[in-house]
């Protein structure tokens, strides 16, 4: 049988040599990790990690800023591409070294590329000879149709996520329905946002509609065109509230291990967003799909109440959608600037992608209602350093 080449060694002054040409390596003291293609997605920011190039980053898993998840000593894994020198374990230039919790990294290779991860295809970002032949799935067939034999393993599989494009179908159509670039959701929804509020203002300035007027005319109430901008927010504040319901209840329910079907549906639905977290095409909804989901809603609002009010209440939560889905796909490859409102969001949803998968933050463009649902994450604490 033919031997399986060991790990490539690297020396001190080559690890310095490829950060100085802008590569980011970091060490785990001997293990050696390439995180160049994953800088600009950092939950803590690209300049943070591209600090740490060169030097030990073990005791920064642990904190602060911020103690790295299992999941996340996980994913750093994909990125491994040798061992250094024996003697050159610490790659200072800069930067503060790591001591004392080299069990989080030291001997992990064979611990964390177990079956339920899968080795990279060649549109990764990630090491092609990371995992792959034990993994419960087949990577180069469409997974949709597999995950339903996964069974009782497919919770904790679809719950450790991989830096890999995913392919749900054989059909190259259906392939290309279920996939999406961030600005066409801008471009198809945004008109249709602006011509439906022209039509609602201008209804509601006719001066025809009236709350309860099926009920009784003579208590009914006239609903002005100056209302509209209030029954817009309202259709906003409405679809914040669907957002995070949908987020928990539909997209986070577990499915029973014995159901096949419903195993397929979730991992459609929302399981392979968290299998593969930064696939860019899959991180929005694409248009066709959505219009079937948007025109259900618009026909619930049109049974509830009169049709002008509810096309009004109805594009509202269109323009919150849409919000919506800008500002996840930002959450994903956005750089918010430290200390401001989108960087708080951005860790916050890094932290239900590789932490709390299932226990909270379902909120994704607000935290606002996991406070009185009782889901928020608790802010982590660190005693602070000089």
């Amino acid at each position: 049988a033919m031997a399986t080449a060991g790990p490539r060694s690297f020396s001190a002054a080559e690890v310095r040599a490829r950060c100085a040409q802008g590569a980011c390596l970091v060490s785990c003291h001997r293990r050696l990790y390439d995180l160049s293609g994953f800088v600009r997605l950092h939950p803590g920011g690209e300049q943070l990690l591209r600090r740490r190039a060169g030097t030990d980053v073990s005791a920064a898993l642990d904190g602060p800023p911020h103690r790295h998840s299992a999941n996340a000593r996980r994913w750093l894994e994909q990125y491994y591409v040798g061992e250094l020198e024996p003697g050159d374990e610490q790659v200072p230039p800069r930067g503060r070294t790591g001591t004392g919790v080299g069990s989080r990294c030291r001997g992990t290779r064979g611990r964390h590329q177990q079956f339920l991860w899968g080795a990279p295809g060649s549109e990764s970002r990630v090491n092609k000879g990371y995992g792959g032949s034990q993994d419960l799935v087949d990577w180069q067939k469409p997974l949709l149709w597999q995950v339903g034999y996964l069974g009782e393993k497919y919770d904790e599989w679809v719950h450790q996520p991989v830096d890999r494009p995913i392919r749900l179908f054989h059909s190259d159509f259906l392939e290309f329905l279920s996939k999406t670039a961030w600005y066409v959701v801008f471009m198809v929804w945004t008109p249709v946002v602006l011509y439906l509020s022209w039509v609602s203002y201008t209804s509601l300035a006719q001066g025809n509609t009236r709350l309860f007027s099926s009920f009784t005319t003579e208590y009914s109430i006239p609903v002005h065109k100056y209302y509209f901008p209030f029954i817009f927010l309202l259709g906003m504040i409405l679809w914040s509230l669907l957002e995070y319901l949908i987020h928990r209840f539909v997209f986070h329910m577990k499915p029973p291990a014995s159901n096949y079907y419903l195993i397929t549906l979730h991992f459609l639905l929302h399981g392979q967003h968290h299998k593969s977290p930064f696939d860019s095409s899959r991180l929005v909804f694409p248009p066709v799909p959505a219009s079937l989901v948007i025109g259900f809603f618009y026909g619930v609002l049109r049974l509830l109440l009169p049709e002008v009010l509810g096309l009004s209440v109805f594009v509202g939560g269109l323009c919150g959608y849409v919000i919506y889905d800008m500002m996840h796909y930002y959450l994903h490859y956005g750089s918010p600037k430290k200390g401001t409102y989108l960087y708080g969001l951005k860790a916050y949803h890094v932290k239900h992608h590789f932490e709390h998968q299932k226990s909270g933050s379902f909120g994704i463009s607000t935290r606002f209602w996991d406070y009185p649902f009782r889901t928020l994450i608790p802010e982590e604490t660190f005693k602070k350093e000089d």
